[in-house]
């Protein structure tokens, strides 16, 4: 039996029914600064289509994760931490450490991230 999923915090930011602090929005995705970042530069990419995990995303699907991709490098860019680098962290399901079942992606950088895992 497949689990439900329900409409997140993240659809309401999207729609600007709560305040976040939006760097980036088209038709496609919104980007918004994380409130509990990780690291100095630490910003959501998520995709405005709800799609509640990794495992939900479909061939039609595609062109907003691509759009994930570059907006995550042109914000990068406008950051200043593109030459020095940064991390992409996309996490699926309980065990992938995912909280928020809107899937979205963690642009981290602005200093050393260390390694990946520390298991």
């Amino acid at each position: 039996m497949e689990k439900e999923y329900q409409e997140t915090i993240f659809s309401k930011i999207i729609s600007k029914e709560i305040p976040a602090n939006i760097v980036y929005q088209d038709e496609l995705v919104t980007a918004f600064r994380d409130i509990s970042p990780q690291a100095k530069t630490h910003i959501l990419i998520i995709p405005n289509k709800f799609i509640p995990t990794i495992n939900h995303v479909k061939s039609e699907d595609e062109l907003v994760l691509g759009r994930m991709i570059t907006t995550a490098s042109k914000l990068a860019k406008e950051e200043g931490i593109a030459e020095d680098g940064y991390r992409l962290i996309m996490n699926c399901n309980k065990h992938g450490g995912q909280e928020v079942f809107h899937i979205h992606m963690h642009l981290v950088g602005g200093e050393p991230l260390g390694k990946m895992l520390s298991i």
